[in-house]
């Protein structure tokens, strides 16, 4: 039986006090997201978008500006997410690629290749995280540095988990050529994108980098986040080893899926 202080009224019913407070938490969730995916949205913009009454927003957002977690003193007037969130997010990259290093050193001694582990930064690669291995030919990329999502093997198994209108939304019509491998166009990147979700697992065959070929798949870890595990080999390693490379990456991803699932 609720206590008359668990209980509170909503037009003529009562429901529990903690319904509402996981009701509230997960609108807050739906606004923080629906930023994120905009940019950026005005008060009356922003509760059409999560379907809320505008009052309700603005309460909610009043709550979420207190923590810094949106700011409503942007120039435009828009409400956009807050600097809190940014060393939130720094948190959970860091506690994720710890949790994850063991698993990259397990596959990149497996097959005595280097292993990155990467995110997708809007229309961007970023690297979180690699194990080198000290061979004489190897291929090594910067932490921190930015790549191209078209023609990498982390960045199409990225794009692969995401809608075919999100994809159209970040990929541009025309792409940039690195090499004469590169595909140029996005029709062709999505219908290589479907293959790459029928055998998850993706392919990067010097589209980059002339004489670098990589795999990469897609991870799920904590709160469903997605990442990218990708292995670089320089091109006289890959050609003929691309089924022993595949099988290794796709068991590690699947172990670390499994780790986090539920999570």
């Amino acid at each position: 039986m609720k206590t008359e202080s668990e209980l509170i009224e909503q037009g003529n019913r009562q429901i529990p006090r903690d319904f509402t407070q996981v009701q509230v938490i997960n609108r807050a969730v739906s606004i923080l997201r629906a930023l994120r995916d905009s940019g950026g949205l005005n008060l009356s913009q922003l509760a059409r978008k999560v379907g809320l009454a505008r009052s309700t927003v603005h309460r909610i957002v009043n709550t979420l500006e207190a923590e810094d977690l949106i700011t409503t003193t942007t120039v435009d007037g828009r409400i956009q997410l807050g600097m809190e969130l940014l060393s939130l997010g720094a948190a959970v990259k860091s506690d994720f690629r710890g949790e994850l290093r063991p698993y990259l050193e397990g596959l990149s001694i497996d097959i005595d290749e280097t292993v990155d582990l990467s995110i997708m930064e809007k229309d961007r690669l970023i690297f979180l995280d690699q194990i080198p291995r000290l061979r004489r030919l190897r291929a090594v990329s910067g932490m921190g540095i930015t790549f191209p999502l078209h023609c990498t093997a982390n960045g199409k198994a990225l794009l692969a988990e995401l809608p075919v209108a999100e994809v159209e939304r970040i990929i541009p019509e025309r792409l940039e050529a690195f090499t004469p491998h590169t595909l140029t166009t996005r029709g062709q990147l999505l219908q290589e994108l479907e293959a790459v979700r029928a055998e998850e697992v993706a392919f990067d065959r010097e589209e980059h980098t002339l004489g670098i070929c990589a795999l990469g798949a897609a991870i799920r870890g904590p709160l469903n986040s997605l990442a990218a595990i990708s292995i670089p080999v320089p091109s006289v390693r890959f050609y003929g080893n691309e089924e022993r490379i595949k099988s290794a990456l796709l068991e590690t991803c699947a172990t670390i899926n499994r780790r986090f699932e539920g999570m």
